[in-house]
């Protein structure tokens, strides 16, 4: 009960921002709409609203008119830009495929600094290389094994509570990506960021102390063997833990749960058709809100369902291994929460699930290696999705996007290797704990800075700093 209050008190002050957002946003669409059927003119609203200082700041907030958002896309060509964001991009989705966040808060950053691209391109291609690193990582933990059980690293029935709220989430945050200004994402970024990378570093010192102790126990054990002690003198195991899986790597097919990935293909051919789908049709029309909402019954049926099988012990989160969880409604509840915040702040912000996922799934005691797998196969599919979006949006260069993509999936598979083994080496686990924590609070700061940068610039050229109208957006 205490995780659980401790969860709703977090996600209370995330809904507050968020909420915030909306509920502005929804206002100001609202005004829009009456006015033009009132048939005003802006001079003759503006007279109207002179006398009440609120109205005229969200008034001004609404001159869809005036705002007109442009794009900025520098030509592709080999220089100093491209080799500096190539570096940045390699070492980014290395450490961010390892903590399974994808890296996200160096890709924007660097796309709007170095590579040229204004900020909401730079979030679109940011999409573009988590997907190329997240499905080299998938391909590459597909042939792994639980750290301590005979089982896939991947916990399928905890992508299956979370995977279609995420992508419910993500269709939500592109279509706020369109609405909000740069300073409200920036605000969001954040509260959001330095409150999951400080929960995650202390979530790593935890981890990190209870390794040292299991390492000092088993040196005490085999201390007091005494003439036993140089026989098992290369064993850094505990006997009281559970012991861990022989074998690291098996095949793919062997790893595959056909069923429980089936259903996460099904629900992801499903929203990409209904997006698809929503593409032909004019914007806001009838027929596109209809096409929006029907992705509803499909996501939380399926997670639904999954929820259900857990409340009633059908199902259980076989990564956690012995260790009995009770998934009450309130926790259930909760987790849909997250998992929807999760889909809305990555398709906002242009970065993975993972960074609230990753946190999450850590709280929720899945080992540090589950939890990158699985945060990362959640990932994959959402992060798909918000690039098909985009691009259907246009908000992307596909050569640009192709080329990066590239450089983020080659990168993945090094950093998976490398960390790999010095965590094996180690012993260490909590490395990947206090990497994802590290990713999240650089995200948090690079992209924070860079959004108040931006802000105090569009102010000192007395800029349009107020939400569009996504059914004017071109």
């Amino acid at each position: 009960m205490a995780w659980i209050g401790q969860k709703w008190r977090q996600m209370r002050l995330i809904i507050a921002v968020v909420g915030f957002l909306v509920l502005a946003s929804l206002f100001v669409s609202a005004q829009e709409s009456s006015e033009e059927q009132q048939g005003l003119s802006y001079k003759t609203r503006t007279q109207e609203v002179e006398s009440n200082y609120v109205i005229r700041v969200v008034n001004h907030l609404s001159k869809s008119a005036q705002s007109g958002y442009k794009h900025v896309w520098p030509e592709i060509k080999f220089g100093w830009r491209i080799v500096v964001g190539t570096i940045i991009g390699f070492l980014g989705a290395a450490f961010g495929s390892v903590g399974g966040v994808g890296g996200g808060g160096i890709f924007v950053p660097m796309f709007t600094l170095i590579i040229g691209f204004d900020q909401k391109s730079s979030t679109a291609m940011s999409k573009c290389m988590i997907v190329g690193g997240a499905a080299a990582t998938v391909f590459y933990n597909l042939r792994q094994r639980h750290p301590t059980l005979d089982l896939p690293i991947i916990d399928y029935d905890l992508a299956l509570l979370f995977q279609p709220m995420l992508m419910l989430g993500i269709s939500i945050g592109v279509a706020f990506n369109v609405i909000f200004a740069d300073w409200m994402i920036t605000l969001l970024l954040i509260v959001v960021f330095l409150g999951t990378s400080t929960k995650s570093f202390f979530k790593g010192i935890e981890t990190w102390k209870k390794e040292t102790t299991k390492k000092k126990e088993a040196a005490s054990h085999l201390q007091s063997n005494g003439t036993d002690t140089e026989a098992p003198a290369h064993n850094n195991t505990n006997p009281s833990e559970p012991k861990e899986s022989k074998r690291t790597e098996v095949s793919m097919l062997k790893n595959l749960y056909w069923k429980e990935l089936g259903i996460l293909i099904a629900v992801w051919v499903v929203i990409l058709a209904l997006q698809i789908a929503k593409n032909y049709t004019s914007s806001c029309s009838v027929l596109y809100w209809l096409l929006n909402f029907l992705q509803i019954p499909v996501t939380v049926g399926v997670t639904s369902y999954e929820a259900v099988s857990l409340y009633k012990g059908r199902r259980v989160i076989a990564s956690k291994g012995n260790v009995v969880m009770v998934w009450g409604v309130n926790r259930l509840l909760l987790c849909c929460a997250f998992g929807i915040v999760a889909g809305m702040v990555g398709g906002l912000l242009g970065l993975g699930g993972g960074f609230i996922l990753g946190p999450l799934f850590l709280e929720l005691g899945i080992p540090p290696q589950v939890a990158s797998a699985t945060a990362t196969l959640v990932m994959t599919f959402s992060s798909s999705m918000s690039v098909v979006e985009y691009h259907l949006l246009k908000r992307f260069p596909v050569p640009y996007a192709l080329y990066f993509a590239a450089v983020a999936t080659i990168s993945a598979l090094a950093g998976q290797y490398v960390v790999g083994k010095v965590i094996s080496i180690l012993g260490r686990a909590s490395l990947i704990i206090f990497i994802l924590s590290s990713m999240i609070f650089i995200s948090a700061i690079s992209l924070g800075g860079v959004g108040i940068a931006n802000a105090v610039e569009k102010i000192k050229h007395k800029e349009y700093m107020g939400f569009e109208n996504i059914c004017k957006y071109q």
